[in-house]
């Protein structure tokens, strides 16, 4: 990654569209809610495995979950 990317994250909009809490999302995934959490506020970048749980999870694409800023 370019020292100038951004990491943009959209998870807490799909999550929240999905009606889930932080505390369901983390069960589904099997995470603490503190690491939805700190994905959540820019805190952590998510593995790729992680990323592709939470999208399956959420049913949309990892893109639509993290983007890059241009």
């Amino acid at each position: 990654m370019r020292s100038t990317d951004q990491l943009i994250v959209h998870l807490k909009h799909h999550r929240l569209k999905a009606g889930l809490t932080q505390m369901e999302l983390a069960n589904m995934v099997e995470v603490s809610r503190k690491t939805i959490n700190t994905v959540e506020n820019g805190v952590f970048v998510p593995s790729t495995t992680l990323a592709l749980r939470l999208a399956r999870c959420l049913g949309v694409s990892v893109e639509d979950l993290f983007t890059l800023s241009d």
